[in-house]
């Protein structure tokens, strides 16, 4: 079964360059116990950075997050890898597989980190293929999958623990609309059989749809708390200038989870190298755009 969060007075910032840019301006929210909600907003809202913080993967400048009876925001670090182990599986916008293990073995990973026996592992990997219906992919790598595939056995991945709690960063974000509808269809799988409670970060007003609330966030804080029917495609106007500081912010999120899964040996030397290069060159384009534009950053 799925566990309740409670988000008090949420506080994140940042700092780009000699600028504090707050990502969370002391948030609130309530997520109840098996519930699949969807979190909406433009880039640079603060969605990814809740996210992050609510799977202990970023912390909090201030606030609390309570996920069933544990304080996320007061765990010590050994206390946050085993809560990371544990309570919150991640699915990751960015598929956070292993290229050179098949996906059964990418599957089996994360119980390795906790010690589950071999014979426990080979069956809790074959009823998460079966789950995700890709039982006849087990043997092949990433590489072989395409992309919906891949977010499949991601999915299973994140279940791999049997976690009371799932947190989906935009899983449909590099989908076309017939994977994004598989992928879509096997969460809400998870959260009606299985009982999981779900937060997913969507851009996709059709996929949000699926959450029983959807939450918008804007400029750090929830506006708004709307039923499906209410969901609108449309998204407030923003200047380029505005795009482009919304993006540094999610990037700057993205580096500091980069430098939190090296920590916790869930990326190699090389692979932390390769990702945190591109994201630094792609932060650096986007300052020079600035400049570029008179903005001093």
């Amino acid at each position: 079964m799925g566990l309740g969060i409670t988000v008090e007075d949420l506080v994140k910032i940042y700092r780009i360059a000699t600028i504090d840019v707050q990502a969370l301006r002391g948030l609130n929210m309530t997520v109840k116990d098996g519930e699949l909600i969807s979190v909406i907003g433009p880039s640079g809202s603060g969605k990814t950075t809740l996210l992050n913080i609510m799977g202990g993967l970023s912390s909090a400048t201030a606030g609390t997050v309570k996920v069933g009876d544990t304080e996320v925001t007061s765990l010590r670090e050994n206390e946050l890898v085993e809560y990371r182990r544990k309570t919150a599986g991640y699915i990751f916008q960015t598929l956070n597989l292993m290229p050179t293990l098949t996906a059964a073995e990418n599957i089996e990973l994360p119980m390795m980190a906790l010690k589950v026996p071999r014979s426990e592992r080979g069956e809790r990997v074959k009823d998460l293929l079966d789950i995700v219906g890709l039982t006849h992919r087990a043997g092949h790598k990433p590489g072989e999958l395409s992309g919906g595939e891949q977010q499949r056995i991601a999915i299973a991945s994140a279940l791999a623990n049997d976690p009371p709690v799932i947190l989906a960063d935009e899983p449909t974000g590099e989908l076309d609309s017939v994977n994004s509808k598989l992928v879509v269809d096997y969460l809400l799988k998870v959260n009606e059989e299985m009982g999981k409670t779900i937060v997913m970060v969507t851009h996709d007003p059709v996929v949000a749809r699926v959450g029983s609330r959807i939450l918008k966030i804007e400029d750090g804080l929830i506006r708004a708390a709307l039923e499906p029917t209410q969901i609108s495609a449309e998204e407030r106007a923003v200047t380029f200038i505005d795009q482009i500081r919304m993006r540094m912010v999610d990037l700057q999120g993205e580096l500091e989870s980069l430098d939190e899964r090296l920590k916790d040996g869930l990326l190699g030397g090389d692979e932390y190298f390769e990702e945190k290069q591109k994201l630094v060159q792609t932060v650096n384009v986007y300052k020079d755009e600035l400049h570029r534009l008179g903005v001093v950053t």
